[in-house]
């Protein structure tokens, strides 16, 4: 890493050195600290409209990095505050067009992202700020692509392992998996932007499983070949001579792969897929599959920030809140640009507004993406995933699967399927879990059903319980009803209840019961035989 550190006193004139000029024209990064005295040095000024006029004219990879050092971010955009008062100064004393620049610059530089350092007690201490600063631009520098994507905050380690198995001369196909709005589409992309440079036939296939199969297009001698049939033996001879890449996004059956033609690519060509399901994946034939992560939590402050505040770090009055948001975002991209931009310029009433509604309402556009995964369900997942959603979420697997095998057929099968297209995840100690974005697009579901509380195939808050049964209770009475049918129950827990008894002798017929939990049913008389069913587990007090 060159650093260029001007220590030179500029001339009267405001001339910029030869050496300084060359230093900016030449370098790919600009730090620039905005104290409050900033606009009062012309000096700074000039380098500062340089910076914005000659950086980038010269290298359209220059980057400048504002510092907002104990100044509002918005007065360097409003020309306001300490600012105003300095041009002021400067239009009797300099020419109008050069001060004109002067103030170009400094408004266009003051709307870029970069870090905000408030210096109140609650701040962090400049040499965190330091830190973060220096790690930011040596991934810059790092980065060689500066696409468009470069600012997804998190992208380059896994885009690093994608270019490494594309560099391997035995893997051909390489496909990405992890839930909607993991950013999978997104990190295809900037690794297609990195390397298409190096192939003979690009294409970028967004949306794979909306695309109608009759468009026929393709690759040919150039960038694509218009053939109704991949399978004629001209297209297949074309196809053999030319080392292509492809990305095929969102593929939900491996026969789109296939029909794709890959396997007709000539020598050196890379097919990348993205799926939000591993199995499908594993159907077609990958050489290497590779789960896209969820951004850690440093990595989701930074990414949050820049859409919430066009910073990379929270604003000191707002960083309880921003953590909340974090946290509740759980990694996901599309969550932490959907909530950040939604937040941006809000006060902080309106913030501690949305926290609330964060816990009773769901998000409609982050619903909406992870939707398409739950409809792309058949019957029986469906019915798993939404009742995990409304009851069994970080439930252990084994009780899950014995609970549920008493309703379905199939339901381990089920549940592997839901945990191989990431909308399930079972952990160490085997509780299944899902996030919590996606329990509420289950819930939200339900919802959907009916407007009707009590004409909704699944209940599980108490407060719409107590609506359907009209009692401020759950269950008031001694047993429960002679006409309530046995046969349909799979689960029952009334730990503290009144019961004195459960049901009559007679009508016990017990056959799908898996789990009953009593305990400190205190006020029983008289306990049913409950030892029919093998896998029964009673407590009592």
């Amino acid at each position: 890493m060159n650093v260029f550190f001007d220590e030179e006193k500029l001339e009267k004139g405001v001339q910029l050195s030869h050496s300084l000029s060359q230093a900016i024209a030449a370098c790919n990064i600009s730090i620039i600290v905005w104290s409050a005295n900033y606009a009062s040095s012309k000096s700074y000024l000039a380098e500062l409209s340089y910076i914005m006029v000659m950086g980038r004219k010269v290298s359209q990879q220059h980057t400048a990095l504002p510092i907002f050092y104990h100044v509002d971010p918005s007065d360097v955009r409003n020309l306001g505050g300490s600012f105003r008062t300095s041009f002021e100064e400067h239009e009797p004393n300099r020419p109008l067009d050069e001060v004109k620049r002067w103030k170009a610059a400094f408004v266009d530089i003051g709307k870029l992202k970069g870090w905000h350092i408030d210096g109140g007690k609650s701040d962090r201490p400049d040499s965190e700020y330091i830190k973060d600063v220096v790690q930011y631009v040596i991934e810059k520098l790092n980065n060689k692509s500066r696409s468009v994507y470069e600012e997804l905050v998190g992208i380059d380690d896994q885009k690093k392992m994608i270019l490494k198995l594309i560099k391997q001369g035995d893997n051909r196909l390489i496909e990405l998996w992890g839930m909607g709005g993991i950013g999978k589409t997104t990190l295809a992309e900037a690794v297609y932007k990195e390397i298409s440079h190096m192939f003979q036939g690009r294409y970028f296939l967004q949306n794979v499983k909306r695309e109608n199969r009759e468009t026929g297009k393709r690759l040919n001698s150039k960038t694509c070949v218009d053939t109704p049939s991949i399978g004629s033996t001209l297209t297949q001879q074309r196809l053999n001579n030319i080392k292509s890449i492809l990305v095929h996004d969102d593929v939900n059956d491996s026969d789109q792969i296939d029909f794709m033609g890959v396997k007709y690519f000539g020598e050196g060509s890379k097919i990348i897929v993205t799926w939000r399901g591993r199995q499908v994946l594993k159907n077609g034939g990958a050489d290497e599959i590779h789960e896209v992560k969820k951004l850690n939590k440093d990595d989701s402050l930074i990414l949050f920030s820049s859409f919430a505040f066009k910073m990379l770090n929270p604003a000191v009055d707002f960083q309880d809140l921003s953590y909340k948001f974090v946290q509740y975002a759980q990694g996901s991209p599309l969550a932490l640009k959907i909530l950040g931009s939604k937040l941006y310029k809000m006060c902080r009433k309106d913030w501690e507004s949305e926290v609330d509604k964060l816990k009773e309402y769901a998000q409609p556009k982050i619903l909406q993406i992870l939707k398409s995964s739950y409809e792309g369900l058949d019957e029986l997942e469906k019915n798993i995933f939404l009742d995990i959603a409304c009851f069994f979420n970080w439930e252990h697997k084994d009780t899950v699967e014995t609970i549920l095998s008493g309703y379905y057929k199939g339901v381990v099968s089920g549940i592997n399927n839901l945990v191989d297209k990431c909308l399930l995840d079972v952990g160490y100690f085997g509780s299944i879990s899902m996030h919590d974005m996606l329990e509420e697009m289950g819930k939200d579901v339900i919802h959907q059903e009916s407007k009707d509380t009590g004409k909704r195939g699944r209940i599980w808050n108490p407060k719409d319980v107590n609506q359907v049964l009209r009692y401020n209770k759950y269950y008031p009475f001694k047993s429960l009803s002679p006409s309530f049918n046995l046969k349909n129950l799979l689960v029952l827990r009334l730990p503290y209840g009144h019961m004195e008894q459960l049901w009559n002798e007679d009508n016990q017929d017990l056959v799908n019961l898996r789990t009953t939990d009593l305990i400190y049913c205190k006020k029983q008389r008289k306990i049913p035989n409950l030892s029919e069913p093998s896998t029964l587990k009673a407590l009592y007090a």
